[in-house]
């Protein structure tokens, strides 16, 4: 893996993160937009210029694909690069939590 995309993804942030998550599957903008919101119960909610702004920079990094258009809606999904980035940061997630679960259990 390109060591830029490396520095610029991980760590990613949770708006890449979970827009990442929601492209395993051929999906929208505004498709990822309901997926977010409903993942996290209400909790995220992207607003349109964060998530054009973040497909077209995934896209010109390769961790997604554009791969056709719907009713006027680009669809893109994540590339095997996207993949492993997302694997990437899902294992940097999971050894931080299990960090934090360790010492707070230690402290108590």
């Amino acid at each position: 893996m390109d060591q830029h995309i490396k520095k610029v993804y991980v760590p990613m942030t949770e708006t890449a993160f979970l827009i990442l998550l929601c492209l395993r599957k051929p999906n929208h903008g505004y498709g990822v937009v309901q997926m977010v919101e409903k993942m996290t119960d209400g909790a995220v909610r992207l607003a349109p210029g964060t998530m054009y702004g973040s497909l077209a920079k995934m896209e010109k990094d390769k961790i997604i694909r554009f791969i056709r258009e719907e009713d006027k809606r680009k669809i893109y999904q994540i590339t095997d690069l996207g993949m492993e980035v997302l694997e990437l940061e899902r294992n940097r997630i999971e050894r931080l939590y299990k960090i934090a679960q360790e010492e707070m259990h230690h402290e108590s």
